[in-house]
């Protein structure tokens, strides 16, 4: 799979992957293909498939869905070419080019990731200078490439913009394929030598490339922390019509459980989620409510949050309903919610005063996070709780979905309880931790952050998630943002670390 460039018209046979030495290429220019050789898969309708979906929604879905076979036939009788071109006008035609820019930096690099080729990466990676080519539009895949996997330089197939938004023609000198690969590298290296180890693929690899484990996420330069987005899998032309077939059947299914989950007392409400196919497991002790007859103040419930369900399927659990304190809901979802929610106004004295009344009244529960998190990671606790009440109890919440994500920092949050009821069988785990010993808070003196670093800590041991000092402003520049650059905060420091994993 990977060849060493020269200038002869007729190269000899290309070496296997396997015998690319990879010691002592610091100096060196690598140049690589996409499809197939960098990632696993062969095949770039997943991609523009979740370009369609998310941008321009089941319709444009249906829209590629049913231009595949056409792009299909051109693909294999007439050229490749013109395949991709069905591909590109199908997905693009009329999509405002800011938010393709806007998948491709928030949705797309969760996918690419996993299915990154551990072979061709660790060839890819040693070189000090990387070039990618490839017949996908640059629009598409220059965010990952130059952001994950540290590209220098990307080529890739340029599409026609009218007005900020796509025509989906192909701009000259067409779709990057063929010889006009060779072309783009040649003008691109022009005034520099070439690049000294190329990588491609070939038919006969695919095979064991399919085989192949995916690049595990500590591999990366950057691990992909954040990504937004509607769907949970890439799409085949087969799994994109089974998508679109579900899509009215799981929004009816989605109302009925929100019905159920809205309108029936909350003991019964565990078993009519069961008989709907929603999957609870409860680990744990939970304490037993609060009794105001004698003084007692409510507990304060700490969750990871996973999606704003979080304090309504805890409630489920208890079996009665907890209110929450929530940083941003959406006035359909607090209109639907079968529990008290109570916005917070990012004011620290009067959160804090908000919230005492609340403990007061009887329990409580809050996901400091301040917003959600898809990846196994647990983003900096908020250490306004530890200062408000030593009744702490920390809850580690998981979840699962087969099909669609119940969360989005881009799109509209009152569809998020829609789709994530929406998946075939969602689940939820939600796993009881012991009360936090009252020598470990803020009674004895310990700092809030202390105590809200050590119960980050322990929700992480318990889920195998890693902990990180990034924040909600951390998510919402990198997915909406117009560079995507995520600046760490750490904890007790006034330094700022671009990109990096922290430490609890």
């Amino acid at each position: 799979m990977a060849v060493h460039f020269n200038n002869s018209d007729h190269p000899c046979e290309f070496p296997a992957i396997s015998k690319c030495e990879t010691f002592g290429r610091e100096n060196q220019t690598v140049v690589s293909d996409l499809d197939g050789t960098l990632l696993s898969g062969r095949s770039s309708f997943p991609y523009f498939a979740l370009v369609a979906f998310e941008v321009g929604g089941v319709l444009r879905l249906l829209f590629l869905l049913l231009a595949s076979p056409i792009a299909g036939i051109l693909y294999y009788f007439i050229s490749e070419s013109a395949g991709i071109r069905v591909l590109i006008f199908a997905t693009f035609a009329g999509m405002k080019v800011s938010d393709i820019e806007s998948v491709a930096r928030a949705v797309l690099p969760k996918f690419y990731s996993v299915d990154l080729h551990p072979e061709a990466w660790r060839v890819f990676s040693a070189f000090g200078k990387r070039c990618v080519l490839t017949a996908n539009p640059t629009v598409m895949v220059e965010p990952f490439l130059k952001e994950f996997l540290a590209a220098d330089l990307v080529l890739g197939t340029e599409i026609g913009i009218c007005k900020g938004r796509a025509t989906g023609l192909v701009k000259s000198p067409g779709v990057l394929v063929g010889k006009n690969k060779a072309d783009a590298l040649l003008k691109a290296f022009k005034d520099a030598p070439l690049p000294d180890v190329g990588l491609g693929d070939r038919k006969t690899d695919y095979p064991y490339m399919k085989l192949c484990k995916p690049v595990t996420v500590d591999k990366l330069p950057k691990p992909v922390v954040f990504h937004d987005g509607r769907l949970v899998h890439k799409l085949t032309p087969l799994t994109a019509l089974i998508t679109i077939l579900w899509i009215p059947v799981g929004f009816l299914l989605a109302c009925l459980r929100i019905a159920a989950g809205a309108l029936l007392p909350m003991p019964l409400v565990y078993y009519a989620f069961w008989a709907l196919g929603v999957r609870v497991t409860i680990k744990g002790t939970p304490p037993p409510p609060a009794k105001k007859s004698t003084g007692q103040t409510g507990v304060l419930f700490i969750c990871s949050h996973r999606t704003l369900l979080d304090p309504i399927f805890l409630s489920v659990a208890l079996g009665r309903p907890i209110p929450a304190v929530t940083y941003s809901l959406s006035r359909l979802s607090e209109i639907i919610s079968p529990i008290k929610t109570v916005r917070l106004t990012r004011n620290r004295t009067s959160d804090a005063e908000m919230i005492k009344k609340l403990l007061e009244e009887g329990d409580l529960v809050i996901c400091p996070e301040g917003t959600t998190c898809r990846e196994p990671f647990l983003l900096r606790f908020s250490a306004l709780f530890a200062e408000l009440t030593d009744e702490l109890v920390p809850v580690a919440m998981a979840n699962k979905m087969t099909m669609f994500h119940g969360t989005t920092a881009r799109g509209w949050k009152g569809m998020d309880p829609f789709y994530f009821f929406m998946n075939p069988s969602p689940a939820y785990e939600v796993n009881f931790l012991n009360k936090l010993p009252y020598e470990l808070t803020c009674a004895t003196g310990k700092s809030s952050h202390d105590v809200a670093n050590y119960i980050q800590r322990m929700i992480a041991s318990t889920l195998s998630y890693e902990c990180t000092n990034f924040t909600r402003k951390d998510k919402y520049r990198a997915l909406a943002g117009n560079d995507g650059t995520v600046a760490v905060a750490v904890a007790g420091k006034g330094e700022v670390a671009s990109g990096k994993i922290m430490g609890c």
